[in-house]
């Protein structure tokens, strides 16, 4: 049965704001599941490194301004890369991923989060690229990387930037929620464009939002929408997912509706269940990602 919502994300995986949703996101996947059926769409924030440049970015500037967003949770490290790069490898990383193994797509857009926010990998380094994605499951990190110039990826790429460039006159821009960056307006990282299939009605939830923004977004697109409570086992959170998640993440989906995460007792859960063997723990950032062992 087809989903009743479908979702397409727009994002990149050089956005801090895009990274700092993860857990909200996950609380997403977790509620409606299967109900939301989401496409990624690439944003392509920048084609040519000079673009940071010539705004003032340089590593260590980006390096200091990434302890900002350790406020949202998600795992943060601060060394400065060697270079500034632009995202545009990266994206048709994702793109490359799409079109051979669709599959584990949204895990190696994660894969180049981790990369961008707790590692000093630069995007436009091919082996830096591969090292992000090679511990993916079922992904061939040197085909993917290799196929980033091809003719498909570059097309599919483009159509991804073309339709992420469609903000004007809508909902997105009148919050004040897009950019112009390059000459169109745009959705900035991470808009969601909910559409009830059942009649192609959509709603936008344009930039970084609250979580209870597309929770009510959701509710008003479809009211019979089976909604799942919050987890109170570590252990389902993992099994609920395909990839692993960082400690944010999970106490997100097992916080009660308006309560706020609790990230010190869903570790405190996550170590236990680590010290029984029935979890993994991986060293990530300042934090880590857990599965299940």
């Amino acid at each position: 049965m087809a989903a009743p919502i479908s979702v397409v994300h727009f994002t990149d995986p050089g956005c801090p704001w895009a990274y700092s949703a993860s857990p909200d996101l996950a609380v997403l996947h977790w509620r409606y599941g299967d109900q939301l059926a989401w496409r990624l769409a690439m944003i392509g924030l920048t084609e040519d490194a000079q673009v940071y440049l010539d705004r003032g970015y340089t590593p260590e500037r980006m390096a200091k301004s990434n302890r900002a967003f350790r406020r949202f949770g998600m795992p943060i490290a601060t060394a400065p890369r060697p270079r500034v790069s632009s995202t545009s490898p990266a994206c048709r990383t994702i793109v490359a991923a799409r079109l051979a193994a669709p599959e584990r797509e949204y895990e190696v857009f994660r894969a180049l989060q981790w990369a961008q926010f707790t590692s000093p990998a630069v995007f436009d380094e091919p082996d830096d690229l591969r090292a992000a994605v090679a511990h993916v499951e079922g992904v061939d990190a040197d085909a993917i990387v290799g196929a980033i110039d091809e003719p498909q990826v570059w097309e599919a790429y483009e159509r991804d930037r073309v339709e992420t460039r469609t903000a004007e006159g809508g909902p997105t821009q009148a919050q004040g929620k897009s950019a112009n960056s390059d000459g169109a307006e745009r959705f900035t990282a991470p808009s969601l464009l909910m559409t009830r299939e059942s009649d192609g009605f959509t709603l936008e939830a344009g930039g970084f939002q609250p979580l209870e923004a597309y929770d009510v977004c959701l509710a008003n697109l479809d009211p019979t929408l089976t909604r799942r409570a919050p987890a109170t086992d570590v252990g389902d959170v993992l099994a609920a997912f395909d990839y692993p998640l960082a400690t944010q993440e999970v106490a997100a989906v097992m916080a009660a509706p308006l309560a706020g995460a609790d990230s010190a007792a869903a570790e405190d859960a996550l170590i236990s269940a680590c010290a029984a063997g029935t979890v993994r723990r991986e060293a990530l950032g300042d934090d880590a990602l857990w599965r299940l062992a």
